[in-house]
């Protein structure tokens, strides 16, 4: 099998053999669904591969290479009556710069459109008729239309990455960058007077349908009455999975991938696949959650040119992902947002796995909102909704909007965030030389002891200084998922769900990584504050580790988080198929010391 990792081109993907999976049985639903529509969907999520498929189905002048494009594809079997109707013309925003003065920008905005005017009239044999003015994409769009309008044919309007400029300034969140994004939407702004050439095109001008892709509304809220008659499709049920792949789909393809050989099964690589790429829904009705497509072709093309899964499962060209957590981290109480969404807030049974509870998704704001405007919780939630780094996961039964992190992947980026915010020093001298080796003893050979010393040397000193009222088994937590996420050897997860419950850190080995020495991890944390356990900081700090073991009230700790370790451990031996586990009763006291209780939870 071949795997079109980084390729859109829809013509390619049929005519090289490449694998594609079908959703061309949404072309009926999409014309049903109006004649402007905007589809948002995160980086790297499929977007440009289906409007490569529009732009084929449409295209009047493919209409002979209809059979050899869809014949053998859903639509192939029963083509709605607009196939191969229209003249079809594709702009693409991501290849507009974003960068310089203002009147550079617009001079590249003009030079794209006029290339994209320029090569659909040479498509359809207008280069003589169609008069290509520089510097003036909106006349010569006009000329377009004109000439279009002397045939029985309409044009449909693909626009890709339509948001490129927004993303471009609330990453870079420079004066400048937003002052050049103004001067392009606001007033008469060039990009606001291209979508209002678009919509005037709509009006009878010849233009009959308009598709547009992007990550967020923010361009769209912006343009106003400029650009005012799309319809947004996004959430709608019947698109969740309009990019994205299915469970189902992803196990087909694994099935068939292991009749070519490798060392590697079925069960494993999908537990692998389901951990770290899947649960995304875009839709408050849709019942099941997608896979990452771009992950999922890396995933695969990894099986069947190497035979074994990807070392590293978060593929570098999504690393910029790491900039919008960057971004909402910095805005007042974007800490506390991150936070959140990892399972820190202490929530109760089914609110539990999906921490980030808002009254709606916040549709409509502009560049100006997210630099200046108040960011409260709902405000921020829905902003990394459409970064993709939090996903719906449905209703509570208030009708509030429960939101989540996707997958480990995802969650992976939080970590990461977290870890350099908090603590910048990890990497680097004598806590970076001995942090791997603690981490090593402890997965290697069940020895907390050299973490437990880091911890309570380092960490602790750090957050204890930070203005948090989270001063419990959240910060211990906090500090072991920080130092030990590592998706090189681990599925680890923080609250990770379990048939009793709900353990608080849990570090799994990937089934494709169970040929090296690593133990299998179960930590669950308890706390105890210095006033209830009746000893001062200075007190606790001259106390052993077994001396203090032997209070009461920290022996109450230990047995709590014992028996929930005991608990949790044999729904996930399991679940996992293992042998045994390695769990820990971890109690925090104060932010002073650490003690523990380790418990070997054997198979029955």
């Amino acid at each position: 099998m071949h795997f079109p990792y980084g390729l859109s081109d829809f013509s390619t993907l049929i005519e090289q053999d490449y694998w594609y999976l079908d959703r061309t049985d949404r072309l009926a639903d999409i014309e049903a669904a109006g004649r402007q529509l905007i589809f948002l969907r995160p980086r790297r999520f499929g977007k440009s591969l289906l409007l490569s498929m529009l732009e084929h189905y449409y295209d009047l002048a493919r209409a002979d290479q209809f059979e050899t494009l869809f014949g053998h594809l859903a639509v192939g079997r029963n083509p709605t009556p607009l196939h191969n109707q229209y003249f079809v013309m594709k702009w693409d925003f991501s290849l507009v710069p974003a960068q310089g003065e203002i009147h550079d920008i617009e001079r590249a905005l003009h030079r794209h459109i006029n290339a994209a005017i320029h090569a659909c009239a040479a498509r359809y044999g207008w280069l003589d008729e169609v008069a290509i003015i520089d510097e003036d994409a909106i006349a010569s769009f006009s000329a377009l239309l004109t000439r279009l309008r002397a045939t029985r044919h309409k044009l449909y309007l693909l626009i890709d990455e339509y948001d490129n400029f927004a993303n471009e300034v609330l990453m870079a969140g420079r004066t400048g960058s937003q002052n050049r994004y103004e001067s392009l939407l606001y007033g008469e702004g060039l990009l606001k007077t291209v979508f209002k050439a678009v919509k005037a095109a709509a009006g009878g001008m010849g233009l009959d349908r308009v598709f547009i892709t992007g990550v967020s509304p923010v361009v769209l809220s912006d343009m106003t009455s400029g650009y005012n008659v799309a319809k947004s499709v996004y959430l709608n049920p019947e698109f969740n999975d309009l990019c994205g792949f299915t469970e189902s789909e992803v196990a087909t393809v694994l099935e068939r991938l292991a009749t070519e050989g490798g060392d590697w099964t079925v069960s494993e690589a999908l537990a692998t696949m389901r951990t770290f790429y899947n649960g995304y829904r875009f839709s408050e009705e849709a019942t099941e959650s997608l896979y990452n497509p771009t992950l999922s072709l890396y995933f695969f093309d990894e099986l069947a040119r190497r035979g074994h899964p990807p070392r590293q499962l978060l593929d570098e060209n999504l690393a910029m992902d790491r900039n919008k957590l960057t971004y909402i981290a910095s805005l007042p109480q974007g800490e506390a947002l991150l936070i959140a969404a990892l399972g820190g807030q202490e929530t109760k049974s089914e609110e539990r796995d999906a921490p980030v509870v808002i009254p709606e998704l916040v549709r409509r704001f502009g560049v100006a909102d997210v630099l200046a405007a108040v960011k409260d919780q709902p405000f921020m939630a829905s902003l990394l909704y459409f970064f993709g780094i939090l996903t719906l996961d449905g209703l509570t039964p208030f009708n509030e909007c429960r939101l989540r992190i996707p997958n480990l992947v995802a969650r992976g980026l939080y970590v990461e965030r977290l870890r350099e915010t908090w603590l910048p020093q990890v990497n680097q001298g004598e806590s970076a030389r001995a942090l791997q080796p603690a981490i090593r003893r402890l997965a290697q050979q069940a020895d907390l002891t050299p973490l437990a010393d880091l911890i309570e040397q380092g960490y602790f000193r750090v957050l204890s200084n930070r203005d948090y009222r989270w001063t419990n088994e959240l910060l211990v937590k906090f500090a072991f998922l920080t130092l030990l996420f590592d998706d090189r050897l681990y599925m680890v997860v923080s609250e990770l769900e379990t048939d009793r419950g709900y353990a608080d850190l849990a570090l799994i080995l990937r089934p494709d990584m169970r040929r090296f020495q690593a133990l299998d991890l179960v930590l669950e944390f308890k706390y105890l504050g210095l006033k209830e356990l009746g000893l001062s900081g200075e007190q606790v700090r001259a106390t052993t580790r077994a001396e203090l073991t032997q209070r009461s009230a920290v022996a109450v700790r230990l047995n709590e988080a014992e028996a929930q370790a005991r608990d949790y451990g044999a729904t996930l031996i399991q679940r996992h198929g293992l042998k045994t586990l390695q769990a820990f009763a971890v109690v925090a006291l104060g932010v002073e010391r650490l003690v523990w209780r380790p418990v070997v939870i054997n198979q029955d």
